[in-house]
């Protein structure tokens, strides 16, 4: 698959980059010497962020399409294309999926997979159109790839961004396409995400998705890393064309327990079959 292994003077987009991942992302990105927008709800974190890096910071909201769109002619207006986008703005609620309404399932859909959506649509005609190529990067989790207890609607979501982003890069591979992508699937890292219901729109307020602070939780498992490490790993995906990007290396079990039990039963239908 196609990577990027220049990134100096090349222009980026990353959403959700006021704060957290999506400003590890973008703090790497600059690093690279590249040429960077962020983009995020919160107007005053984004003013505050683009101020840190020395990025242009331009408001707006992943799951209004027209937003996105907004967001595409800015930043073509202002460098006249773009070369890396990463669609990574998103929310962590969670709630027993009983106990979701559909305020909460439109909210969480709304920004963590439509967001991403919203974001290849709009932005991988320019890409594609972009002489020196480029790449997508959609933000996952480790909830794309084996989901727990309370995480049914954000796993859902990012099975969701998973799924697109392996069909996206087998169709640009299919194509010879110069755009790649990667997905983030990262584990824990230390962010405000525990916080997401301070930017939940009234309009979909009636819900039983909670703000849960898994940093408080007493769990083993959880190995904690800073935003600029997971963009770190971004950077890398985008230079060596990388389709998966993880931040736990170490979580692998997980996610191997999960393969077995779907190897396990294909095993016992062929016998049943048999």
């Amino acid at each position: 698959m196609s990577g990027l292994p220049e990134l100096s003077g090349k222009v980026a987009v990353v959403t959700g980059g006021a704060s957290g991942i999506g400003k590890g992302i973008a703090t790497q990105l600059a690093a690279e010497g590249m040429r960077v927008i962020i983009a995020d709800i919160e107007q005053a974190a984004l003013d505050k962020t683009a101020s840190e890096l020395g990025a242009i910071g331009i408001r707006a909201d992943v799951s209004d399409v027209d937003s996105v769109r907004a967001l595409a002619k800015e930043a073509t207006n202002r460098f006249g294309t773009v070369h890396v986008v990463c669609n990574n703005a998103g929310i962590g609620p969670m709630a027993a999926i009983a106990d979701l309404t559909m305020d909460d399932w439109h909210w969480m859909l709304g920004v963590n997979l439509y967001g991403v959506i919203h974001g290849v649509q709009t932005f991988l005609p320019i890409l594609s159109a972009n002489p020196d190529g480029g790449h997508i990067v959609n933000t996952a989790s480790m909830a794309g790839l084996v989901a727990h207890a309370r995480l049914g609607a954000y796993a859902v979501a990012k099975y969701g961004v998973v799924a697109l982003t392996e069909v996206l890069a087998e169709e640009l591979a299919a194509a010879g396409s110069a755009v790649g992508v990667s997905v983030l699937c990262p584990g824990t890292v230390h962010t405000n995400i525990g916080r997401s219901s301070r930017n939940r729109p009234a309009r979909l307020a009636d819900g039983a998705l909670a703000d849960i602070d898994i940093e408080l939780e007493d769990n083993p498992v959880y190995r904690w890393i800073n935003p600029e490490d997971a963009g770190a790993v971004v950077v890398r995906a985008i230079k060596r064309g990388d389709l998966y990007a993880l931040t736990h290396p170490d979580w692998y079990p997980m996610v191997e327990q999960r393969h077995q039990a779907i190897a396990a039963a294909f095993r016992q239908q062929a016998a049943d079959a048999g």
